[in-house]
């Protein structure tokens, strides 16, 4: 059974769809306020948002090369809107959400 696309997920299964470390999710908290998990019982939890955010920020910084810095500039300059902080291609979270399924099976597939 999968979560639906809306669910809230846990810093282990959105470390794992994006592919980096649960600490690395931890240390963004500190430098994007931007980045707000619902905090319950010690646990983080990750709304669809979220995770779109932080694979933002994941591709900014790894696949672009911006610094911390020049990434927090650019979220600043955009507005608080969500739909205004990613591309137009992944406005629909859906759609980023099976993207970052499908690089991950690509990735799997040439270790299997």
């Amino acid at each position: 059974m999968t979560k639906a696309e809306n669910a809230y997920r846990t810093i282990t299964e959105v470390a794992e769809l994006l592919q980096v470390q649960a600490s690395v999710l931890r240390f963004w908290e500190t430098q994007f306020h931007q980045i707000k998990p619902l905090k319950r019982m010690g646990r983080r939890y990750y709304s669809a948002e979220d995770v779109v955010l932080l694979a933002r920020i994941r591709d900014e910084l790894y696949k672009e090369g911006y610094t911390i810095k020049g990434v927090q500039k650019r979220l600043k300059e955009s507005s608080g809107d969500i739909s205004l902080q990613i591309s137009a291609s992944d406005r629909n979270v859906t759609d980023v959400f099976v993207r970052e399924i499908t690089d991950i099976r690509d990735f799997l597939a040439d270790y299997i």
